[in-house]
């Protein structure tokens, strides 16, 4: 009776995971979350190379084919362990793009993650549910008849929500994982369009128009391998594909404006044709300097497929840059 009793509980301990013991310490490695009680910083500065597409959008802006460099981009995770298996986190980065006078927050979201499965063998299964905090700030731009839309920062002015799963294992010293993620957005008029350039057919200085919902699909791999206590290096590729922008309606009051013009532009806009996949590429290298701190160097290049209108295509597309890693 004692044997059978012993045998449930080790096969109990195999399927529920010794989530004490961890997968990995390691915070490039793809498995790891912060333990109850610890916190976890990732804090990076990358330098991006874009060369533009011959999208129609690039063209009508005399941009296709011109060199972007260099483009800033800062991010920052953190996450803090509510238990072994359950941890919050924030995701926040900014872009600092002077080449087309655009900048702002490219990413913003808040999590939790559970990590469903931990097995003595280091097998791992976690869910994830985000906020997506895009709302935060308003998606600002400018419109002529001539260059047609031009972007002020990178946020589309949308909430949102994300849900992820992640499953991988570790064999000694290496991991392999694989993830998939849906974000839906939610359509509103969290927007400010300068229009001024229209001002003489009656438009208002200024704008706001109601967008409608959109959604993104990612799905990827990784893997990475720890070469002893204090290198590792890893990579990884990820599918992103970007749903169409559309315009539902004009949210402002542009009654005094010439008919025409509002009816056409709402017809050009009902669907923008500006989305874009994304196949993405990427490396990391990594030397534990302590116990708790971690410096990694990494590198991303992108292949993509934009649509017609897109702004957001390229001929070329890279990044490199440095992430401070802390646990505390």
């Amino acid at each position: 009776m004692k044997k059978i009793l012993g045998m449930a509980v080790a096969a109990a301990a195999m399927v529920s995971g010794a989530a004490s013991a961890g997968v990995t310490t390691n915070m490039e490695n793809p498995l790891f979350i912060p333990k109850a009680g610890q916190f976890a910083s990732k804090t990076g500065l990358g330098l991006m190379y874009k060369k533009a597409d011959h999208s129609d959008a690039h063209k009508m802006k005399d941009h296709d084919g011109v060199v972007e460099f260099p483009i800033w981009r800062f991010t920052e995770d953190f996450s803090f362990g509510i238990t072994d298996r359950l941890n919050t986190y924030v995701s926040v980065g900014w872009t600092q793009n002077d080449d087309i006078d655009r900048k702002g927050m490219h990413r913003g979201r808040l999590g939790l993650d559970y990590r469903i499965i931990e097995t003595l063998d280091n097998l791992a299964w976690d869910v994830y549910g985000e906020a997506y905090l895009s709302g935060v700030s308003p998606m600002k731009g400018s419109y002529n008849m001539t260059t047609g839309f031009k972007y002020d920062n990178f946020s589309n002015g949308r909430w949102g929500a994300v849900l992820g799963t992640k499953i991988g294992k570790r064999w000694s010293r290496f991991t392999a994982s694989l993830f998939a993620e849906y974000l839906q957005t939610f359509g509103n008029h969290n927007n400010e369009i300068d229009t001024s350039a229209l001002s003489a057919l009656g438009f208002p200085d200024e704008i706001s128009v109601d967008l409608k919902s959109t959604k993104e699909i990612t799905v990827g791999t990784n893997a990475f391998y720890q070469i002893n206590d204090k290198w590792s290096f890893g990579g990884g590729f990820r599918f992103v594909e970007h749903t169409d922008n559309g315009v539902k309606s004009i949210h402002t009051d542009v009654s005094g404006a010439n008919a025409m013009l509002v009816n056409g532009l709402l017809k050009e806009t009902k669907n923008m044709h500006d989305g874009w996949d994304e196949y993405i590429l990427s490396a990391v290298v990594a030397d534990q300097i302590t116990d708790y701190f971690q410096l990694a160097l990494f590198g991303e290049y992108t292949f993509d497929d934009s649509h017609r209108n897109s702004q957001n295509g390229t001929d070329v597309k890279w990044e490199a840059g440095v992430r401070a890693n802390f646990r505390f």
